[in-house]
C-alpha cells in the first residue's frame, strides 16, 4: 500500500523533543544566546514569545529577544543587491541569486550579553539570525510547500521584505536559492533541527543526532515524503487511487523526489517527528548518497527527479519547452539544464503525449499563432506544428531541452528529469486561466529562444520514442534500457521481475532511483542486511554506499524502473 508519510527511526544517540516545554527545556541555563534560524515564512513572533515565555517558566531572569529582521537594509536596498536590473524587467524569471544572507544587513546586530547570577536567556530569531554571535544555534523551519501555499494564496513573506507583499518569483528564484545555501552551510554545527509545520506541535531533534540518524539513511534506501499540488490541468487519480488530498480540487503534480523540495520524516510516529530537508543528506554525506563521480560532476546537487503529472480527469498541459544548456547556464544561473522523460504509467483510450517539432512545421508561423494567442486570446492547434503520439503505457518518451511536449488529458506520467524544475517556457496554455482566473503567464520569448529547430519529424519518432532494448536477464527477470542520448546525463531503464524471481542489481558507485510501476511491489534487500519495502507508485532513492542489493516481489510479477546517472 501507497505511503503517505514514510518515516525513520532517529538514531539511537539521537535527543528528540515535543512540544515548546520540552523543547526549551533542552536549553542551558543562564546567560545563553540562542539563534533559531530558518525562512521567512514562519511566523517570528509567535515563536519568540512562546519559547520566551516557556524559558520564564523555569525561573530565573526573563529571556531576552531580538528580531533580526528590525535590522535588514531598507527594502529598495535589498531589491537592488539581490536582483538585476535585467532580472528586474523579466516578467516570468529572475536569475538563480547567488547572495550571502549578509547581503540583507548594512550591519549584523551584536548581542548584547549579561553577566551575573540572574541574567536571563537572548532569543535571537529570524532568517539570519544566525550571523549573530551566539552560544546555541537552532534552525527552525516548515517545509517549501508552506511558502508556495502561502505566496500563492495572497499571503506569505519574502526574504529581507518583511511586511511587503510577497511574490513567488521572488521565491523561487531569490529566498530559496539564498535560504538554501545558508542552511547548508550551518548543518555541520546545529544543535537542533526544530520542525514548526504543525505550530501547536513543535518537535526538535539535537544537531548530533541529526547527523547521525543522516549519516545512517545515506547509507540505506530512503523514501522521502510525498505530495501534490493543485493546478489549473490537474487530475484526480491520485485522490482516487493513493489518498492524496481529498478534499483539493485536483491533484497534478506529485513531487515524489524533486531534492530541492523533498523532505525525509524522522520520528517514531506521528506525535514526533520531524521532516528534515533530503538536500541535507546530500550536503553532509555526498560521495555516499550521489557516488563519487557525481558527486565530482553536480557537487552536492542530487541531480535526479521523479513526480507525477496526474491529468485523469484533468487537462492537457501547457504546450512548452526547456531551457537549453548554455541559455540556463548563462540567463538563469543553473549549471545544468532541465532534460526530462515521459513514463507512461498509464494512459485512457486516445489519450496523446505532445512531443517534437512536425517535419512541416513553420517556425515563424507557428511563432505568429503563440502570440495571437497570448495577445489577442485568439485559440490555436498546437498539433498543427508540434507531433502527437498515442499515450502507451510502459512507454518513455524522451524530452532533452528546447523540445516541444506536453502531456495530454487522461494520463499518469512519471516524469524522471533532471532535478532543475521551474523552468517551464510555455508556448500555449489552451486559453486557460489560473486559479484566480487571470490568464497564466506564457513566456514564450524565452521559448522560442530555446526551441530545437533541428530534430523534426521522423527523427523525433526514432529518437525520443525509443523501443526497449535488453541488457542483461536471469532466470525469470530482465533489465531493459528504455532510453538515453547522448546530450542527456542519465537514463532510464526498467526491471521486469517475475513472481517468484528475483532480480541482483548493485549501485556500483553511484546513486539509483527505483519506482514500481506495475505490480503490488518489491522489498529492496541490501547486501548490509537492510530491507525496505517498495509499493506500487511509490520511489525510493538507493544511495551509492548501498552497492549490492536485490529486488523481490511481493504479491505478484512487478515492473520497476531505474533511473541513474551515466
Amino acid at each position: 500500500m501507497y505511503r503517505l508519510d514514510p518515516r525513520y527511526p532517529p538514531a539511537p544517540q539521537a535527543v528528540l523533543a515535543t512540544g515548546w516545554r520540552d523543547i526549551a527545556a533542552t536549553l542551558p541555563p543562564g546567560p545563553v544566546v540562542v539563534a533559531v534560524e530558518g525562512p521567512p515564512t514562519l511566523d517570528w513572533p509567535a515563536l519568540a514569545d512562546r519559547l520566551s515565555r516557556e524559558l520564564a517558566t523555569r525561573g530565573g531572569a526573563a529571556a531576552r529577544t531580538l528580531d533580526v529582521r528590525e535590522h535588514y537594509a531598507p527594502p529598495a536596498e535589498v531589491r537592488r543587491r539581490t536582483v538585476s536590473a535585467e532580472d528586474a524587467a523579466d516578467p516570468y524569471y529572475h536569475r538563480l541569486a547567488g547572495n550571502p544572507l549578509d547581503d540583507l544587513f548594512d550591519a549584523v546586530p551584536r548581542p548584547e550579553r549579561q553577566d551575573g547570577p540572574d541574567a536571563g536567556p537572548l532569543l535571537v530569531y529570524g532568517p539570519g539570525a544566525a550571523l549573530v554571535e551566539h552560544d546555541v544555534l537552532w534552525y527552525a523551519d516548515a517545509p517549501k510547500r508552506f511558502a508556495e501555499a502561502a505566496v500563492v494564496s495572497g499571503g506569505g513573506v519574502n526574504l529581507g521584505l518583511p511586511g511587503e507583499p510577497a511574490d513567488v518569483r521572488r521565491l523561487f528564484y531569490v529566498d530559496w536559492p539564498m535560504l538554501d545555501r545558508h542552511r547548508d552551510a550551518l548543518a555541520g554545527r546545529l544543535d537542533g533541527w526544530l520542525d514548526v509545520q504543525r505550530p501547536d506541535r513543535p518537535a526538535l531533534l539535537d544537531g548530533a543526532g541529526l547527523r547521525a540518524t543522516l549519516a545512517d539513511l545515506a547509507r540505506r534506501p530512503v523514501r522521502t515524503r510525498p505530495f501534490f499540488n493543485a493546478t489549473p490541468w490537474g487530475g484526480h487519480w491520485a485522490q482516487r487511487e493513493l489518498g492524496f488530498n481529498p478534499d483539493a480540487r485536483n491533484t497534478a503534480l506529485g513531487y515524489e523526489l524533486i531534492a530541492p523540495e523533498a523532505g525525509i520524516l524522522v520520528g517514531t510516529g506521528p506525535d514526533a517527528e520531524v521532516e528534515v530537508p533530503f538536500q541535507l543528506m546530500c550536503v553532509l554525506h555526498p560521495e555516499e548518497v550521489l557516488g563519487a563521480p557525481v558527486h565530482a560532476a553536480f557537487g552536492t546537487s542530487f541531480p535526479i527527479r521523479f513526480d507525477y503529472l496526474d491529468t485523469v480527469g484533468g487537462g492537457n498541459l501547457s504546450v512548452h519547452c526547456h531551457p537549453r544548456e548554455r541559455y540556463m547556464r548563462e540567463r538563469f544561473g543553473w549549471p545544468y539544464t532541465q532534460h526530462e522523460t515521459y513514463y507512461l504509467t498509464l494512459g485512457e483510450p486516445d489519450a496523446r503525449v505532445f512531443l517534437g517539432l512536425r517535419e512541416d512545421a513553420d517556425v515563424a508561423l507557428f511563432r505568429t499563432e503563440v502570440e495571437k494567442a497570448a495577445t489577442q486570446g485568439v485559440p490555436m492547434r498546437p498539433e498543427d506544428h508540434v507531433l502527437t503520439f498515442p499515450a502507451e503505457r510502459g512507454q518513455l518518451y524522451l524530452i532533452p531541452a528546447g523540445t516541444p511536449h506536453a502531456s495530454g488529458a487522461g494520463n499518469l506520467v512519471l516524469e524522471i528529469s533532471a532535478t532543475p524544475y521551474l523552468y517551464s517556457l510555455r508556448f500555449y496554455d489552451w486559453q486557460r486561466p489560473d486559479a484566480d482566473g487571470n490568464p497564466r503567464p506564457l513566456p514564450y520569448e524565452h521559448g522560442f529562444a530555446n526551441l530545437d529547430t533541428e530534430r523534426r519529424g521522423e527523427a523525433v519518432a526514432r529518437d525520443l520514442v525509443p523501443a526497449p532494448r535488453t541488457l542483461r536477464e536471469g532466470d525469470g527477470w530482465s533489465e531493459e534500457l528504455l532510453g538515453a542520448l547522448p546530450e542527456m546525463f542519465y537514463e532510464v531503464r526498467r526491471f521486469t521481475v517475475a513472481a517468484d524471481a528475483v532480480a541482483e542489481d548493485d549501485t556500483a558507485g553511484r546513486f539509483h532511483v527505483l519506482n514500481v510501476v506495475e505490480g503490488d511491489g518489491v522489498t529492496v534487500e541490501t547486501a548490509a542486511g537492510d530491507r525496505h519495502r517498495l509499493s506500487f507508485a511509490e520511489t525510493l532513492t538507493v544511495p551509492a554506499a548501498v552497492g549490492g542489493y536485490r529486488l523481490v516481489p511481493t504479491g505478484g510479477p512487478v515492473r520497476v524502473v531505474k533511473a541513474l546517472v551515466r
